[in-house]
């Protein structure tokens, strides 16, 4: 009825930026309190609406993936005092939305809702998933999430506190020279090219050298040697050049292994900045191709700006959408300066990527709330459930800034975007549900072919090499040493300083560690991969 009202066009244009979803979260809520009737005027209160009994049992939200049990528990909730202001908050929420179902629209409404979900967010029984705080977020903008919780001890699902602990108690410090030759000779059994072979290895091992965990060893099984055994990507496929420039040139990887691909690429990017100032190359049919950080890194050590861009499967709904259209689409920029390493920003076009959830499950955390959406416009933050959504399709995450407008996720978007567009539209290569890698039909693997772009600019055809590394230098230096927060570590960072700080200590203490599940999967391919176990007969944390 209120979407058929005149009303101001400043206030048309506040109704009109809420979701649908968000809507139907606002009636929902409204309705928990008191359930519309169709009365008439003359029996007093507002017309068509009446409150409901006293006598009326109290109804409960029901959470995604729980029982009406579940729900009747939650609502009944513990006797402690906590809960009963907890309680007692939640209960003045839904009835401020009750009476206010527009109260979106009026300031001082939105004051008062602010005001009672920040308080209801400090009590500890407040639960991250409760469907008042999708409407904070959704509907009034407010964003008052509690803490994640997390799991008890022994919980369920991909870990809990007390196996996450034990893995990292149980974890070994293996060397880096050690790693990367176990990673090379399980390539070598693959059929990998001995110059291939060491180029693979010494991508992964670099990214274990940065602290990027997730990119290293492993990723050696899961995505690379799985992927080989799955028959979706091919371990000594030729490089093709398929057209070519003084500056340009369009590559073909045949669906090889991304991690012998790429440094190619960016290699050929930058003998033609090197000869003629800029080079630009463009790869279709690759996969997988490692740290996007790597290439960037590569181009900076030849005394150029580096930049590359890789897109993926399909994760990212766009903004004010809810399908996983785009990939985790990293945009990465390298620049050399006269610090001890130059100043490379490496991350994805999402506020999270699946890994960082999978590592949530292990450290039996919520995901932050605007990291997930679902198909009903749900910003979830229930780990293990978002995990299985999102192999079904039913979730999808965040470009960076979060879903909706409100901060600036269409950024994140239109960089996810530009990404996309530079990996298919140059190599007319495929995207979206065609790099899925899931038959949807049959549920089995099928190839991933990703595109990839690769840009080298040398400096010195503009400028003085040490110049431009000192004058990037001084910037830098100039924000590091700015005025720290208060309420903060003490320290500013700038890009690549935090994975120059994990290359110290780690090689300070003499390598990586190699956690439980790592070691189980070295064992895995040390057991089955022809000629590994008489090199590996023992692994440095066998006894």
């Amino acid at each position: 009825r209120s979407l058929e009202m005149p009303m101001p066009m400043a206030k048309r244009r506040t109704f009109a930026s809420i979701r649908p979803s968000s809507l139907c979260l606002l009636s929902l809520a409204c309705s928990v309190v008191e359930p519309f009737h169709p009365v008439s005027a003359s029996r007093g209160g507002r017309p068509g609406y009446t409150r409901r009994s006293s006598a009326s049992p109290p109804l409960a939200f029901v959470k995604a993936g729980g029982s009406d049990d579940d729900a009747m528990s939650e609502q009944n909730g513990p006797s402690s005092s906590s809960s009963s202001t907890s309680k007692a908050l939640r209960d003045e929420l839904l009835e401020l939305l009750a009476k206010n179902p527009s109260g979106h629209l009026d300031s001082d409404i939105r004051g008062q809702f602010s005001d009672k979900l920040r308080a209801y967010a400090e009590n500890t029984d407040a639960d991250p998933s409760d469907v008042v705080f999708a409407i904070g977020s959704s509907v009034f903008g407010i964003d008052a999430s509690p803490a994640p919780k997390k799991k008890a001890k022994g919980a369920a699902g991909e870990g809990g506190e007390e196996e996450q602990k034990k893995d990292d108690d149980d974890a070994v410090i293996v060397s880096f020279d050690y790693m990367k030759s176990f990673m090379k000779e399980v390539f070598l059994s693959y059929g990998v090219a001995p110059e291939n072979a060491e180029t693979c290895s010494e991508v992964l091992i670099e990214a274990d050298r940065r602290g990027i965990d997730s990119h290293g060893l492993g990723r050696l099984k899961p995505i690379y040697c799985d992927r080989m055994d799955d028959g979706i990507l091919w371990p000594d496929r030729p490089i093709s050049i398929e057209r070519e420039s003084d500056t340009t040139a369009l590559l073909d990887g045949n669906m090889g292994l991304g991690l012998y691909i790429g440094p190619y690429a960016m290699n050929m990017a930058i003998e033609k900045a090197k000869k003629h100032g800029v080079g630009f190359v463009a790869v279709k049919n690759s996969t997988h191709y490692g740290i996007a950080g790597y290439y960037a890194t590569m181009a900076t050590d030849a005394g150029c700006i580096g930049l590359t861009g890789t897109n993926a499967r399909p994760s990212i709904a766009p903004t004010f959408g809810v399908e996983p259209m785009l990939g985790t689409n990293p945009l990465v920029f390298g620049l050399p300066s006269d610090d001890p390493f130059p100043f490379v920003i490496d991350c994805a076009t999402s506020v999270n990527q699946r890994g960082k959830i999978e590592k949530y499950a292990r450290e039996g955390v919520q995901t932050p709330r605007g990291a997930v959406i679902d198909l009903d416009g749900i910003e979830r933050t229930d780990t293990d459930g978002i995990l299985r959504d999102m192999v079904l399709g039913k979730c999808a995450l965040t470009p960076l800034g979060g879903a909706g407008d409100k901060m600036a996720g269409y950024k994140g978007y239109g960089w996810a975007t530009t990404v996309e567009l530079l990996c298919t539209a140059i190599q007319s290569g495929p995207w979206g549900e065609d790099v899925c890698g899931v038959d949807r039909k049959t549920g089995k693997p099928k190839p991933m072919p990703l595109g990839h772009f690769f840009l080298a600019i040398d400096i010195e055809t503009m400028c003085d090499l040490n110049t431009f590394k000192k004058n990037a230098g001084d910037v830098l230096r100039a924000i590091r040493d700015s005025k720290k927060s208060p309420t903060g570590p003490g320290r500013i960072w700038t890009a690549g300083e935090p994975e120059n700080d994990a290359r110290v200590e780690r090689t300070a203490q003499g390598g990586m560690k190699v956690p439980v599940s790592l070691q189980k999967n070295m064992v895995l391919l040390r057991d089955n991969r022809p000629g590994l176990k008489e090199k590996y007969g023992k692994l440095p944390f066998e006894e």
